[in-house]
C-alpha cells in the first residue's frame, strides 16, 4: 500500500511530455499573433493615410486662392478663403448637385426594387432554366459600359431620351441590375422557408409575402445595394458627358468639367466644388457603414 502511494506521488512530480510542448506551441502562436496584429495594424494605418491624405489636400487647397495653390500647395492656407464655397455653389454647382440628386435617387430606387423583384423570382423559380438565368446575370457583369456607348447613343436618339434625365437613369439601372440581383438573391436564400409556409397558410399571396416579409427582413442588403448604386451613379462621367448636352441638366462630374472651363484658372473654387460633390457620399457612408458592412458579408454562406 505504501509502495502504491509513493508511486502515485512520484508520478505527480514527473512532468508530462505534452505539457512542455503545449506551452511552447502556445507561446509561439502568441508571438505569431502579436506579430501579425502589429503588421496588419501598420498596413491599415498606412492605407488610411494614403486614402485620407488626398481628401485632406483637396479640402485644404479649396480654402486657398489660386496663386497660393501654385506657390504653396502643401502648406496650410495663410488666408482661409471660405468664399470659394459660396462662389462655387452660386456659380453652378447647386444646379449640378440637384441634377445628380435626382438622377441618383431615381436610379437607386428603381434598381433596388426591380432587383429585389428579380431576386425573389429567381428564388421561387425552380425550373430547368434557373441556372441558365443565373449565368445570364453573371454574363451581364462582364459587359463594359464603354463598349455599348455607340448603340446606346443611337437608342437614346430613337427613343428621344437624349438630353433628358432618362438618358442617364435607364443605362444606370440596366448596368447595376446584375450585381444587385445577385447580392439580394444571396441574402434572400438566408431567410427561413418556414416564414413562406406560415404566410401562405395565413392567406398571403406571393407579392404580399415579398412586400411584407422579404423586403422588411432585407434592409441591410438593400442599404448595401443602394450605397453601391449611389456611388456609381453619383460619380459616373462617360454617359453624363455624351447623353446630356444642356448645361441645366448636367450632373456634377460633367458639370464641374464645364465649370472649370468657365472659371479657367480659379482652382480654389473648382476644388471647393469637388469637396461639395464628395460630401453627400462620405456622410451617407458614415451613417450607413454598419448596415453596409453587414450587408456585404450577409449571404456569404448560401449563394
Amino acid at each position: 500500500m505504501n509502495f502504491q502511494l509513493d508511486t502515485i506521488k512520484s508520478d505527480k512530480n514527473v512532468p508530462r511530455p505534452d505539457s512542455h510542448v503545449d506551452d511552447g506551441r502556445f507561446s509561439l502562436n502568441g508571438l505569431l499573433s502579436r506579430a501579425g496584429y502589429t503588421a496588419t495594424s501598420f498596413f491599415l494605418v498606412l492605407y488610411a493615410i494614403v486614402v485620407i491624405y488626398p481628401l485632406f489636400w483637396t479640402i485644404i487647397n479649396s480654402l486657398k486662392s489660386t496663386q497660393e495653390i501654385y506657390t504653396s500647395s502643401w502648406s496650410l492656407p495663410t488666408t482661409w478663403e471660405f468664399g470659394n464655397y459660396v462662389e462655387a455653389w452660386n456659380g453652378g454647382v447647386s444646379s449640378y448637385f440637384l441634377n445628380s440628386f435626382i438622377v441618383s435617387t431615381s436610379s437607386v430606387l428603381i434598381t433596388i426594387y426591380v432587383s429585389a423583384l428579380c431576386a425573389y423570382g429567381l428564388l421561387k423559380y425552380r425550373g430547368k432554366g434557373a441556372n441558365a438565368l443565373l449565368l445570364f446575370l453573371i454574363g451581364g457583369l462582364l459587359v463594359s459600359p464603354e463598349v455599348s456607348v455607340v448603340p446606346l447613343y443611337e437608342l437614346m436618339q430613337v427613343t428621344r431620351f437624349h438630353d433628358t434625365y432618362l438618358a442617364l437613369i435607364v443605362p444606370y439601372v440596366a448596368y447595376r441590375l446584375p450585381i444587385t440581383i445577385l447580392l439580394i438573391r444571396a441574402y434572400f436564400l438566408t431567410i427561413p422557408k418556414d416564414l413562406d409556409e406560415a404566410a401562405y397558410i395565413d392567406g398571403y399571396n406571393s407579392m404580399q409575402i415579398f412586400h411584407k416579409i422579404y423586403l422588411p427582413l432585407s434592409k441591410t442588403i438593400l442599404i448595401t445595394a443602394g450605397v453601391l448604386t449611389a456611388y456609381y451613379t453619383w460619380n459616373e462621367f462617360l454617359f453624363a458627358i455624351i447623353f446630356i448636352d444642356s448645361d441645366s441638366l448636367k450632373t456634377i462630374p460633367s458639370g464641374l468639367m464645364a465649370f472649370r472651363d468657365a472659371l479657367q484658372t480659379n482652382w480654389g473654387v473648382l476644388l471647393a466644388g469637388l469637396v461639395i460633390s464628395a460630401t453627400p457620399l462620405i456622410v451617407a457612408f458614415m451613417f450607413l457603414q454598419r448596415s453596409f458592412i453587414r450587408g456585404m458579408v450577409s449571404g456569404s454562406v448560401k449563394g
